[in-house]
């Protein structure tokens, strides 16, 4: 798994599903991290709104309205996701816009499918 300084491990250090070999300790931590930071409803519609939106990327103040919290709420959620590895943020004067990292969703699906490859 890749990390960065004040990120949650993802889960692509589990490159097998979880039915070809059982986790590490750490392995496991490291997937109940990132399920912890999905397992919001707040969390996953703001996934999902970013990701549909226009370009997937979306700014804070084009979010606080479709879900029906406040901004400081919405920044929180947002940070959560980013310290998980799922969504990343980029400044714009003084507005951070948010879109997903590229594979994130998938590596997390790869590692709950039932299907071992290869």
């Amino acid at each position: 798994m890749s990390t960065s300084p004040g990120t949650t491990t993802r889960a692509s250090s589990c490159c097998a599903p979880l039915v070809r070999a059982p986790l590490a300790a750490q392995e496991a931590a490291d997937l109940a991290r990132l399920l912890k930071a999905i397992a919001d409803p707040a969390r996953l519609r703001l996934l999902s709104l970013v990701a549909s939106r226009d370009g997937g990327e979306a700014c804070v103040c084009d979010l606080t309205e479709p879900l029906g919290l406040s901004q400081p709420t919405v920044s929180h959620h947002l940070k959560t996701l980013v310290d998980a590895g799922l969504l990343q943020r980029e400044k714009r004067g003084i507005w951070a816009y948010y879109s997903l990292v590229p594979g994130a969703l998938d590596e997390v699906a790869q590692v709950l499918t039932t299907t071992a490859h290869g």
